[in-house]
């Protein structure tokens, strides 16, 4: 991938995110931390998955080395999940703003929260999280339908139809 795909790869992930965590918005409380048998049980646990991969992978990528996912329980709400996110994704806008071709060729070593140590390519590193965000939206519809409420698409296709339309429109 281009450095300009991967921009706008992390565009759409975050538009992605956006219209999931507004269709999250109709939940009560109780359904929003209601264990469905998820992989990650409720909305709030895979929301805090989606993003603990982003804070997981965005400390990785600047030479951290985080010890583990954070907990699910420090986040009471889903404005509490919103401001995290808010914090967490101009992080890794920022670090995708500047990529050149040859960091994402360029091989990261890390130790995954287990301690065992990989090596990526940072550009692969960068399409699995994308698509990782993309898998565990996939769950949090399937919750939504489960809850009653309504799901929304976040399709890739969608992303550049919209964005096509709002240029079209200026």
């Amino acid at each position: 991938m281009t450095p300009q795909e991967f921009r706008t790869l992390y565009e759409y992930d975050a538009w992605a995110n956006a219209k999931t965590l507004n269709a999250c918005a109709a939940l009560t409380p109780e359904q929003f931390t209601r264990n469905l048998g998820n992989s990650f049980g409720s909305v709030r646990d895979t929301l805090v998955h989606i993003l603990g991969a982003h804070i997981v992978w965005i400390e990785r990528l600047h030479g951290g080395a985080p010890v583990g996912l954070p907990s699910p329980d420090g986040y009471a709400d889903l404005a509490s999940v919103r401001a995290k996110w808010a914090e967490v994704e101009p992080r890794l806008h920022a670090y995708v703003n500047v990529l050149t071709a040859a960091d994402a060729d360029r091989v990261l070593e890390h130790r995954n929260v287990k301690g065992v140590v990989f090596r990526d390519q940072i550009g692969h590193i960068l399409q699995h999280l994308a698509n990782h965000g993309s898998y565990h939206r996939g769950q949090v519809t399937t919750l939504l339908r489960q809850l009653g409420a309504t799901p929304v698409s976040t399709d890739m296709i969608g992303f550049y139809r919209e964005r096509a339309a709002a240029k079209a429109a200026s």
